[in-house]
């Protein structure tokens, strides 16, 4: 006799609630696997964590893993990062897209099944986050207007790199003019002629109460917004001019500063790829 999965709720459930393409909110996660456990850390991730924790679940619709070798995090600055410590630590990143209006249904799910994984000892414990969080979108900046991929697409296009940039204010409400700013004016311009056809800004949310002890708390909520640029070319191939002095245009707006600017290729699926080229 085949276990009772509730199966009868399911058709209830599709039948309520938004269910649009919209990435309304998205799981933003980067972390490092502990020295000697980066083979173990990759195979249990690739075969197992990215399919049962993650695009299994409801709601989760689109994502994608990225990786930074050793001459990728060499790229990154500022030194003094309020994320990576050291700014090199963090060397695997993974993104998805959750449908508008559907994060509470997700995190309760997602909670649910990661105290199951666990339970069953389904969890890769050697390995550090250096920056977990579920957040909500904020903007999305186009190069080419209405031509090209929407940012649903982001996660299944293949885009050649991605660089992640995480900005800083020092209130909410200077949060709120920092957006405005980089929405209006600094992204138009730093996007036009760029290899970088789109940029994702989101905010981070709060994690639940019950969520997994392995995962810290979320750090500047209402103050600090994470942003993805899509690039179609390797961004080690267009680093300078495009993705230097970033810090520099945020100091000099008066509305912020950047804690982190890191770019990033996109993994194979299924293989090792770039495993050996972590340190």
């Amino acid at each position: 006799m085949s276990e009772d999965t509730r199966s009868e709720l399911y058709a209830e459930l599709a039948a309520v609630g938004p269910y649009g393409t919209h990435p309304g909110h998205a799981l933003i996660t980067m972390v490092e696997p502990h020295p000697g456990h980066e083979y173990a850390y990759n195979r249990w991730y690739e075969d197992d964590h990215y399919y049962a924790g993650a695009m299994a679940m409801p709601w989760m619709y689109a994502g994608r893993r990225w990786v930074a070798t050793r001459d990728l995090q060499l790229l990154r600055y500022p030194e003094k990062s309020a994320i990576a410590q050291p700014v090199t630590a963090g060397c695997y990143l993974s993104t998805y897209w959750i449908t508008a209006g559907r994060y509470d249904d997700h995190m309760r799910w997602t909670v649910a099944i990661n105290k199951r994984l666990n339970r069953d000892a389904r969890v890769y414990h050697d390995r550090t986050h250096v920056l977990t969080a579920f957040q909500h979108h904020e903007a999305t900046v186009y190069r080419d207007g209405a031509a090209g991929p929407r940012d649903v697409h982001a996660l299944d296009h293949p885009y050649a790199g991605l660089v992640l940039q995480v900005v800083e204010s020092d209130t909410p409400g200077q949060r709120v003019s920092l957006l405005e700013w980089l929405r209006t004016r600094h992204l138009p311009k730093r996007l036009a002629g760029s290899p970088a056809a789109l940029v994702t800004a989101f905010s981070p949310t709060p994690l639940p109460g019950d969520r997994m002890t392995y995962v810290k708390q979320v750090e500047g909520v209402g103050t600090r917004l994470t942003l993805l640029w899509f690039l179609q070319t390797d961004p080690r191939e267009c680093w300078d001019p495009w993705f230097t002095g970033l810090d520099a245009a945020v100091a000099e707006s008066g509305l912020g500063r950047v804690e982190l600017v890191a770019p990033f290729i996109p993994t194979v699926p299924g293989t090792d790829t770039y495993v050996d080229r972590l340190r």
